[in-house]
C-alpha cells in the first residue's frame, strides 16, 4: 500500500510533456515487473505451464500450452480493488481455430452469483486468417448482458510480443493495446450498479473454445497442430491489495482514486487527453468489427449505457457479427465458458 501511494504521488508530479503520454505507457515504464513466483500461482495445467528460469529472465516469462490433454493458466496471488494490470503476450501461430487465450480479471470464484469481470480474450482462426481480440465487462453478476466488443489488429500478434493493459479506477476502465487506448468504459448512470466494483484477481489462461470462438463455432481446435503456446512476459500487477477474508475491513477507495494519473488536481484534464481520444476513435473506426450496442439480434433495445452513432452503426453493419450462437448467450452458457477457462480444460479431452 505504501509503495502504491509513493508511486502515484511521484507520477502526479511528472512534467506536462510526459503527461501527454498514455497512462499505460507511463505506468508500464515506472512499475516493477514481477517474476512468476513473486506475483502468481499455478491455476491448472500441470506441466503445460512453463516458466523461463534463464539468468537473463529470472522467471519473468511464462508459457501457457494447450494440447489434447489440457489447457493451462495462472492467477495472481493477491486480490485487487482498482489498479493497473499489464502483460506482453505472444500468441500461438499457424492454425489456431477454436483456441482462446484470455488475460482477464474476475472474482467469480468468490462471488458466484454477482461476480465482476474485465476481459481481454484472443480468438484464434484458421490458417491465413487473423486473430481477433475481444474485450468484455461484467459487473455485479450482470451476465444476461454481455458487453462484448471485437476488433482486428494492425499487426500479427503471433510474430512478436505486444502489450495489453487494463487500467481500472473508480470512474473508468480503459483497455490498451501497445499503450493505445482501444476502449473506455466510464462509470455512468446508464450502467447503474453493474460497473465492476468488487476486488478481483488477475488470470491468464489458454483453453479450448471450439463451441463458439471461431466463426461462432464453425471451426474447431485441431490438435494435430498442438501444442498451442502462448507466452507472457513483462507482467505488471499494481493496485490496492485486499484481504481475501475480511473484505469489508479494507477501504481502498481513498488511495486508488489517484491512480487516474491523467487527471490533474484541478480537474482540467480528463482520463484521456483529446489526442488520445482521437487515437482511440481512429483505432475503433479502422479495427472494430462488432459492438454489443448494435446487436439487434441479442437486444431489442440497446443497453442503457450505449451511445449510438449512425455512422458507426452503418460501418459495423457490413460485418457478419457472428455473435455467440443463436441470439444472446444464457447465464448458463456464460458460466459454461467460465468453467472452460478454469475447469473443463483441466480434464482429458
Amino acid at each position: 500500500m505504501k509503495e502504491f501511494l509513493v508511486l502515484i504521488t511521484t507520477i502526479l508530479f511528472i512534467s506536462s510533456d510526459i503527461l501527454s503520454a498514455s497512462a499505460s505507457l507511463i505506468l508500464r515504464k515506472n512499475l516493477p515487473i514481477l517474476s512468476f513466483d513473486e506475483g502468481y500461482n499455478h491455476l491448472f495445467g500441470d506441466s503445460n505451464l512453463v516458466t523461463n528460469q534463464k539468468d537473463d529472465d529470472d522467471g519473468k516469462t511464462v508459457q501457457l500450452q494447450l494440447n489434447k490433454r489440457t489447457g493451462s493458466g495462472f492467477v495472481s496471488q493477491d486480490l485487487y480493488l482498482h489498479g493497473f494490470f499489464s502483460a506482453s503476450i505472444k500468441l500461438p501461430a499457424d492454425y489456431t481455430a477454436g483456441v482462446v487465450v484470455a488475460f482477464y480479471m474476475s472474482n467469480g470464484d468468490m462471488f458466484e452469483r454477482n461476480h465482476d469481470e474485465l476481459d481481454f480474450e484472443f480468438l484464434g482462426n484458421i490458417r491465413g486468417k487473423d486473430w481477433k481480440i475481444q474485450t468484455n465487462v461484467y459487473g455485479n453478476g450482470s451476465t444476461a448482458v454481455g458487453r462484448e466488443e471485437r476488433y482486428g489488429l494492425w499487426f500479427d500478434p503471433s510474430q512478436d510480443f505486444h502489450h495489453y493493459s487494463i487500467l481500472w479506477t473508480q470512474s473508468h476502465i480503459i483497455f490498451y493495446v501497445d499503450d493505445i487506448a482501444i476502449r473506455e468504459v466510464p462509470r455512468s448512470e446508464g450502467m447503474g450498479g453493474v460497473f465492476p466494483s468488487k476486488p478481483m484477481s488477475l488470470y491468464a489462461t489458454i483453453w479450448d473454445g471450439s463451441t463458439w470462438a471461431t466463426n461462432g463455432g464453425k471451426y474447431k481446435v485441431n490438435y494435430k497442430y498442438a501444442p498451442f503456446v502462448a507466452e507472457f512476459s513483462d507482467l505488471v500487477l499494481h493496485g490496492c491489495t485486499v484481504d481475501p477474508i475480511e473484505l469489508s475491513s479494507i477501504n481502498c477507495d481513498t488511495t486508488t482514486s489517484n491512480i487516474d494519473i491523467l487527471s490533474s488536481s484541478d480537474n482540467k484534464h480528463t482520463t484521456l487527453s483529446s489526442e488520445q481520444r482521437v487515437e482511440m476513435m481512429n483505432f475503433r473506426t479502422k479495427h472494430m468489427t462488432y459492438s454489443y450496442c448494435y446487436d439487434h439480434t441479442r437486444y431489442l433495445s440497446p443497453p442503457a449505457e450505449c451511445v449510438l452513432d449512425s455512422r458507426e452503426a452503418k460501418r459495423l453493419g457490413q460485418f457478419d457479427p457472428v455473435t455467440f450462437g443463436n441470439g444472446p448467450p444464457s447465464r448458463k452458457g456464460k458460466r459454461r465458458h467460465r468453467r472452460n477457462r478454469r475447469t473443463d480444460s483441466m480434464v482429458t479431452m
